[in-house]
């Protein structure tokens, strides 16, 4: 087993819970024991929720066990219809409550309820939190879209568009709806159905009368989006908008659909335009240019991300991974255009060592990177869930179409150390506000660690070896514990550095002189050298940039 602080899925109820909460008039009857009573906190303090979740929880306790949960369960799932009047009825079982084998689904089957009922088989030890999303929105449309809807486009002879994917918890989800909602009336589209995000099930009822299908969130809306092109007729676009040469894109493929459908053609230059294309060939994009950038999220915005920053604001693309190994192929695909290693885990210890490995001037990635990123002394921006409460701004910030790509510009290029601050701040470096002790003056109050730390040990499973949590927090075994100290040691018989050799290592950019410190250390040790000298530091370099 392995011990872990942080987690970048939960198990598939949690993606369920995602659904339900996104949607209105549907209630999630969950059979789980005491404890796992934990969407309130989710919904309503990191996404700042209005509202409760439409989640109503069995809440069995250990006495039960030798009782009949069962009829707890029945008992539950009339007590929530007769109080909450849904229209739709989700029901499954959390991990624990899976091991009774009560069939939920049978159960609720029993009580005849005169709504739709829609059971989730959601296996919690073999699938994610991702993957229960898309499971349940496939499952509510193949059980709640008529097939015998009419195509709106006949009634009105504008293009129908329905957009899936967004959902509680999403990363900016709100704000995208209303951004591409607008981008396509502003073309000559006719927004059929925005779901899961704010749907009914009256309105999933009426998926079936769109023409095309826009996919904003391929982690959750691509199997229901896949059965709907299969049973309806409906393709899809798979360009994510995200970007101003995606969104172009975007417009593109959507285009085509509609002409092969043979309906009017859209009006693509009535699509607002974007300042993103104007400030990142400006005089300032000289600050930007060669900028290294480690990219960590979901597969599908870190492909997105590593576009844009590669072709759109001329970064140097120096780490790509995902999480969700759903979509490792893509991420894949897309790590070889770019020439790095593609990173697939779902481990934060392996991602903060590869990430102190490439050094890079910007992480763009989860809570989780910005969390290991501010320890390393490097400036980040989130761009994907799992987010926090911050990351739900109150104000207008999407992250796709033309003014996405404006906020993308803002948010990468806020925490990045510009070519004339960079100067400065080398030339008063010896300055009690500058000084290295101060930290990098970017990263906010609380500034950063003048030199990022050696990369954090791997992760990996210990079998029965006893557990131990280190001093930061963070998990680690008896033969870590013993690693580390036996590294403890060995730092008294390392090479001294020389004054001359300390303050030229000083010269080198803070966000790489970690790096150059412990490449120099390891060449010193290889080759038996006692003192290190300026000599040293530059044969090192020199060695290490064969």
């Amino acid at each position: 087993m392995q011990l872990s602080v942080w987690t970048y899925e939960g198990p598939p109820h949690v993606g369920a819970m995602r659904v339900a909460t996104a949607m209105k008039d549907v209630h999630y009857v969950l059979h789980a024991p005491q404890g796992d009573t934990y969407a309130d906190l989710l919904f309503t303090m990191i996404e700042r929720r209005d509202h409760r979740p439409p989640v109503t929880y069995t809440t069995f306790e250990a006495r039960d066990l030798g009782a009949d949960t069962a009829e707890i369960f029945k008992k539950t799932v009339s007590e929530a219809y007769e109080r909450f009047e849904p229209k739709a009825l989700l029901i499954g079982a959390s991990c624990t409550a899976e091991l009774l084998q009560d069939d939920p689904a049978g159960l609720a089957k029993a009580l005849d309820l005169p709504v739709p009922v829609v059971p989730l088989d959601l296996p919690s030890y073999q699938r994610k939190e991702h993957w229960g999303a898309a499971e349940t929105f496939y499952q509510i449309v193949r059980r709640l879209a008529d097939p015998e809807a009419v195509r709106r486009s006949q009634e009105t002879g504008r293009a129908s568009v329905n957009i899936l994917g967004p959902t509680a918890l999403g990363f900016r989800a709100r704000d995208d709806v209303r951004e591409i909602k607008s981008l396509l009336e502003a073309i000559g589209c006719t927004v059929n159905v925005v779901a899961p995000f704010e749907a009914r099930p009256a309105d999933i009822e009426r998926l079936g009368a769109a023409d095309v299908n826009v996919v904003l969130n391929p982690e959750i809306a691509e199997p229901a989006a896949r059965w709907l092109e299969k049973t309806f007729g409906q393709p899809y676009v798979k360009t994510l908008p995200y970007g101003v040469g995606a969104t172009n894109d975007f417009l593109e493929e959507l285009s085509g659909y509609v002409e092969k459908a043979g309906l009017p053609a859209l009006d693509r230059a009535a699509a607002p335009g974007s300042n993103m294309g104007w400030w990142s060939v400006s005089i300032d994009s000289n600050y930007l240019t060669g900028k290294r950038v480690f990219i960590f999220a979901e597969g599908s915005r870190a492909v997105a991300a590593a576009r844009v920053a590669s072709e759109e604001l001329g970064f140097e693309v120096v780490g790509l991974g995902c999480y969700n190994r759903e979509f490792a192929r893509d991420v894949r695909e897309a790590a070889k255009r770019y020439g790095v290693d593609p990173l697939i885990t779902d481990d934060y210890l392996a991602v903060e060592a590869a990430v102190a490995e490439a050094a890079p001037e910007l992480v763009l990635g989860t809570q989780m990177e910005r969390h290991l990123a501010k320890r390393l002394g490097v400036p980040c921006a989130v761009i994907s869930s799992p987010a926090h409460v911050e990351d739900y701004p109150a104000r207008y910030s999407p992250q796709m179409g033309f003014e996405g790509a404006n906020v993308l510009f803002d948010t990468w290029v806020h925490p990045l150390v510009k070519g004339l601050e960079e100067h400065l701040l080398a030339m008063f470096r010896e300055d009690f506000e500058f000084n290295d002790e101060a930290g990098p003056s970017h990263l906010g109050a609380h500034g950063g660690q003048a030199s990022p730390p050696a990369p954090a040990p791997e992760a990996k499973p210990h079998g029965d070896d006893p557990i131990i949590v280190d001093r930061i927090g963070q998990p680690a075994t008896a033969d870590a514990a013993t690693s580390e100290q036996a590294a403890a040691e060995a730092g008294a018989a390392e090479a001294d550095w020389t004054a001359e050799a300390a303050k030229e290592l000083k010269k080198i950019p803070f966000f790489v002189r970690g790096k150059a410190k412990r490449n120099t250390e390891r060449f010193a040790a290889e080759h038996n050298i006692a003192a290190i000298t300026v000599d040293t530091l530059y044969e090192a370099k020199a060695h290490y940039a064969r």
